[in-house]
């Protein structure tokens, strides 16, 4: 007698396939999702469910729309911003240069000292 296992030849969650099991299926209808990159992704939704305008592409990640002719445009990514950039939008180039004068007068206060 080989091993303890008494299930052999079976899956997981395997069991007898039938509706009567189950119970009947949610009537479901397909509707057709096309992105920028002309891939069109086919979803199936519940009959009563609420259709979503967009969806994402699982081949590409982008959005896409209902309508072929005219997909969602792709989201435009911003570039990584450096903290003198970020600096440079709250500040002038005026105030930069009376921040750094105090700083360098401070700074050549103290070797004086």
């Amino acid at each position: 007698m080989a091993g303890g296992n008494a299930i052999r030849g079976t899956r997981v969650g395997a069991g007898p396939i039938g509706e009567s099991e189950r119970g009947e299926t949610a009537p479901r209808e397909r509707i057709s999702y096309y992105c920028s990159n002309g891939h069109e992704t086919k979803p199936s939704f519940a009959a009563e469910a609420e259709i979503p305008e967009s969806w994402d592409c699982p081949r590409c990640g982008l959005p896409a729309g209902r309508d072929n002719q005219s997909p969602p445009a792709p989201p435009r990514n911003e570039p990584y911003k450096t903290h003198l950039a970020y600096v440079k939008e709250r500040r002038s180039d005026a105030d930069g240069a009376a921040i750094l004068e105090e700083a360098l007068g401070r700074l050549r206060a103290s070797r004086e000292l």
